[in-house]
């Protein structure tokens, strides 16, 4: 790959520093600037249930919820903010609000004069979306654009008279059909919807402005905001941003897929608030939004990372897998591999293997893999005195394996600093090193082995260190790399959290061969789900079914939680499948832009059914929608039955 110009998307690619921003206000809650990472929700009741949207304000803002937002989809819920945010100042409780607008600028103007901040989305402010491919020329798009500064105008005004600030929020699938006409479903076309608000907005001389660019495709979400932020620069722009992965899921999914999208850009100091959309109450977001950014609150690096602008060869705006040896089971075009740690245990027996997705049947006498199986088993010190699963690589401490009987798979392992003790040169072994040693052996670093791979840990568990070990690794051997993250978090929810942020960082940027997670707060098992589902989150592993499903909100038709839970129960086994479950048409075909299969609420207790973005069938009777669901994912062939 060519030698790329280092990108202006963020203050370091060596020494974490938060990107520099300007300070916005939100009533009394500073934003960007010298102010801590923000952290914030979203009502799920009907805006027009006052007591119900006061009472869930106030659960979100005692669990920690620095900004509420409530939904305002037309005039009367724009209205009613005055009666909820009365009810919550008479309370006590002076968290600013936010109004959420779509399709509706009259609710966006009567909003801005009551709360402290409205959102709006480019995409839909003033264009309806058709679906529609229009052939613009200069001049007729620069005629669009008179349009919608004369459709934006008022708003802003209102903004700048009342002190209200606005975030303009991107999102991928509600691009105008302008904006996809002109520029394609692409990260380009979500930085050039935002900016074409925010520079009419700065014509106007208004600054009180927050961006966001959010996609539940996680690499998608991270091109945009590095690209808005190079973008911004070019224009001596440095407006704060609101981070967030839309569609996340609920429960393990859903964390795992927020941190890695969001984690990969806090690492580089981007970003200046956050929401964690989840399909759960929106209270149970903020303890893990507040954990994502724990790490970032103090701004101290621990370990001295070398400048890595020599070595630093990645396109930052698109995906391109880093080239490497290819191994026929690791490195090349394979996904990336998942190691599990069992070099603590006292003895391993086939039956070791068997929570790590190998099942052994006795009557036929064959190992079976299931759909999420590890591919490499550390066993330290142990031997092994069996024949292991056809798929299965096994790691042996390299003092062991010289003394041990010979297994087909089973691989020597050694550290770095005592590598060049053996004579290696023609057997396929692991090399485990940690970034601090590659920083101190940079020179040497080109006397690897021609066989085998690398094990590269983190000391201190930091995602540029990490980053900037891999780039000098890279330079020097085509060895494929597993990152190995130890981390001694004492909850699982921790350990999942800090392993994605750190996983994203390099993932999505085409880095890492492997992904290996110790702790002692998870189980082997545990560990090996939290790996497979942060490949399946960064897109370079798919190892079971994709839910884009919203949090939830003041528009949904119908209880997200549940309906997410009927369909997760009936389709889990639909490996490779994604199907998004989106409460209203707002969140429908554009929010699910790649999903597979589409369940909307188009009404109260009526589901419309989406093959990809065509609609397939309309208005079902709830209760009808799920067995719809799985006879229309029959009808196309992807349907497969549970295997016993």
């Amino acid at each position: 790959m060519s030698q790329l110009v280092l990108p202006n998307y963020c203050s370091s690619l060596h020494q974490y520093k938060r990107l520099p921003t300007r300070e916005v206000k939100v009533g009394s809650v500073g934003i960007g600037g010298n102010n801590p990472i923000r952290v914030q929700s979203m009502t799920t009741t009907d805006t027009m249930d006052t007591e119900a949207t006061v009472a869930q304000s106030i659960r979100m803002i005692e669990a920690g919820c620095e900004l509420v937002r409530i939904t305002a989809p037309s005039k009367k819920e724009a209205e009613n903010l005055q009666n909820i945010k009365d009810q919550l100042r008479s309370k006590g409780y002076e968290t600013p609000l936010v109004a959420d607008i779509h399709f509706t600028p009259n609710a966006a103007e009567i909003a801005a004069r009551i709360v402290e901040k409205v959102r709006i989305n480019p995409g839909n402010f003033v264009d309806k979306k058709k679906f529609e491919h229009i052939e613009y020329t200069d001049a007729s798009y620069l005629q669009e654009l008179e349009r919608i500064e004369s459709k934006f105008t008022p708003l802003v005004e209102i903004c700048k008279k009342h002190g209200t600030a606005m975030r303009i929020g991107t999102n991928h699938g509600s691009l105008s059909d302008r904006i996809l006409s002109r520029y394609g479903d692409t990260p380009e076309g979500m930085v050039a919807s935002a900016m074409e608000f925010l520079r009419i907005a700065n014509k106007l001389n208004y600054h009180n402005i927050v961006l966001s660019m959010k996609a539940s495709n996680t690499l998608v979400m991270v091109q945009a905001y590095r690209l808005l932020v190079q973008t911004m620069h070019a224009e001596d722009m440095h407006y704060p941003l609101h981070l967030g992965v839309t569609e996340a899921g609920d429960g393990e999914d859903g964390r795992i897929k927020s941190a890695v999208g969001i984690g990969a850009l806090l690492e580089d100091g981007i970003g200046d608030t956050i929401r964690v959309s989840l399909t759960e109450a929106p209270e149970a977001e903020i303890p893990v939004a507040q954990k994502l950014v724990a790490p970032y609150e103090k701004q101290q690096q621990k370990t001295q990372i070398p400048d890595i602008s020599e070595v630093y060869r990645v396109d930052p705006f698109a995906y391109n897998r880093i080239d490497t040896q290819d191994l026929g089971w690791i490195g090349g075009q394979q996904a990336p591999v998942v190691l599990i740690d069992l070099s603590n245990r006292e003895k391993i027996t086939p039956a070791s293997f068997f929570p790590l997705g190998h099942q052994y049947s006795q009557p036929l006498d064959k190992w079976n893999a299931m759909g999420m199986a590890a591919d490499v088993i550390d066993i330290g010190h142990n031997t092994i005195d069996f024949e292991i699963p056809g798929a299965l690589h096994v790691l042996q401490e390299i003092e062991v394996w010289q003394e041990s009987q010979k297994i087909a798979r089973v691989l020597p392992q050694v550290q770095w600093s005592k590598f060049e003790a053996y004579d290696l040169k023609e057997t396929p072994v692991c090399i485990e090193i940690s970034d601090q040693e590659v920083f101190a052996n940079a020179d040497a670093l080109g006397s690897l082995p021609a066989l085998g791979f690398v094990r590269l840990r983190s000391v201190e568990n930091e995602g540029q260190a990490l980053r900037a070990a891999y780039l000098m690794l890279r330079a020097k051997t085509q060895l494929p790399i597993i990152l190995d993250f130890k981390l001694d978090h004492k909850l699982a929810e921790d350990v999942q959290l800090r392993a994605s942020s750190l996983g994203g960082l390099l993932l999505l940027d085409g880095m890492g061969e492997g992904i290996s997670i110790t702790a002692s707060a998870l189980s082997p098992a545990v560990q090996m789900q939290t790996a497979f589902g942060i490949l399946q989150a960064t897109r370079t592993r798919i190892s079971k079914t994709e839910y884009i499903s919203c949090p939830s909100c003041g528009r949904t038709l119908f209880d997200l939680e549940q309906t997410t839970a009927k369909i997760r129960k009936v389709t889990s086994h639909l490996k490779g499948l994604k199907i998004g479950i989106m409460g209203c048409i707002v969140n429908g075909p554009g929010e699910m832009a790649d999903a597979d299969y589409g369940y909307v609420g188009t009404g109260p207790g009526k589901i419309t059914l989406y093959k990809e973005k065509e609609v397939v069938q309309r208005n079902i009777p709830e209760d009808e929608a799920v067995q719809a669901l799985i006879d229309l994912i029959k009808s196309h062939g992807d349907w497969k039955e549970v295997e016993a």
